[in-house]
């Protein structure tokens, strides 16, 4: 079990990923675009993974992400895990320093994004080597 925000504009893509990560036992919140995804992180629990839509008004997913890194509160070290539909995902995540990207479209996002959300989770919590 994590606790995971849910940041994206499209109410029904927000609602279709919470309630699959609420089936799994995960504790979900949702912040329905970027600076809602923001003022969230400063409400504990902080997330263990943040599920961040890219294309949103206002502050985009790559905005958000930035301004997660500028704060000194250990947001800079949850793991971000971007969906979209942009045909370019892979080459955004590989520049904003993230391994995990899902596209919204695909056929089976339940099973995968389940998927990245627990590698994502264990990585973070694996041990450094020194």
């Amino acid at each position: 079990m994590a606790n995971v925000l849910i940041v994206d504009d499209d109410d029904d893509m927000a609602e279709v990923s919470k309630d699959l990560l609420e089936s799994a036992g995960h504790v979900v919140r949702v912040g329905h675009g970027g600076k809602e995804g923001l003022a969230s992180l400063s409400v504990a629990p902080l997330p263990d993974c943040v599920l961040l839509d890219v294309e949103m008004p206002t502050l985009d997913g790559p905005g958000m992400a930035h301004q997660m890194r500028l704060h000194d509160e250990g947001e800079e070290r949850i793991p971000i895990v971007l969906v979209s539909g942009r045909y370019d995902l892979p080459d955004l995540a590989a520049r904003m320093g993230t391994p995990y990207f899902l596209v919204k479209a695909c056929a089976d996002y339940g099973a995968t994004l389940l998927k990245l959300l627990d590698r994502a989770i264990i990585e973070r919590r694996a041990p450094t080597s020194a």
